[in-house]
């Protein structure tokens, strides 16, 4: 059987069951023993069994070769060898444990390229759906024009119309003394000063007594005629 032609069977048996997460992976570089892997999750032993039985009834419906079915038993890790082609339907628990996609899955496949336009899936999917008139969301709607949205106002723009508004502060004229209030220090310590006792000058030594000049007048005495 064509491989594409059996992966698309295995996909569609395991969308038929609601396998999760489905995947699927090239392996025709890393070995000769099969072209495929399929990896696919079920939640419980009773849904992993029938996702492996769905695969084996599908793929024998179509003619293809069954090779072998393991795991059965548990219901944990069934694997169905397909020849070409191998499919791993694990628990969730045990997937995440073996990460088989990190061994495999180099080159993952698509699922919308797995499935082929032969099918009636696919086939009944890509035939247009004629809208019914009654629903309001099916009929044609006017084309709508576009609004043109007023700008709203920047923030430079709203900081250059509120410095605007506000009144210029007055600058002092120049040439003008501007008589500043002394500080509460300068006050404290001009306040300190006068508390101060006024300081004691010594008195200065009182001057000597200058000596009295004494004048002695002579009288001349008048010679006798």
């Amino acid at each position: 059987m064509d491989i594409k032609k059996l992966q698309t069977l295995v996909v569609d048996a395991l969308e038929d069951v609601k396998g999760q997460d489905i995947m699927l992976f090239d392996t025709t570089h890393l070995t000769s023993l099969f072209d495929r892997i399929a990896v696919v999750s079920g939640t419980s032993n009773r849904q992993t069994k029938a996702l492996a039985a769905s695969v084996r009834d599908k793929v024998k419906e179509a003619g293809g070769d069954v090779v072998g079915l393991e795991g059965e038993d548990t219901g944990e890790w069934v694997l169905v060898d397909l020849g070409d082609m191998i499919v791993h339907i694990m628990q969730p628990a045990i997937r995440q444990y073996y990460r088989l996609e990190e061994i495999w899955g180099e080159k993952p496949v698509k699922l919308g390229a797995a499935k082929r336009k032969s099918t009636p899936e696919a086939a009944e999917a890509a035939e247009p759906k004629t809208k019914s008139k009654h629903l309001a969301a099916n009929q044609d709607q006017p084309e709508a024009k576009p609004v043109r949205e007023r700008k709203t106002a920047t923030k430079a723009t709203a900081a250059k119309t509120v410095a605007a508004k506000k009144p210029a502060a007055k600058k002092a004229p120049v040439g003008k003394v501007v008589k500043v209030a002394p500080s509460k220090s300068e006050i404290a310590a001009v306040e300190a000063t006068k508390a101060k006792p006024p300081k004691r000058t010594p008195k200065a030594a009182p001057a000597a007594a200058e000596p009295v000049k004494k004048v002695i007048k002579r009288v001349a005495k008048k010679v006798a005629e």
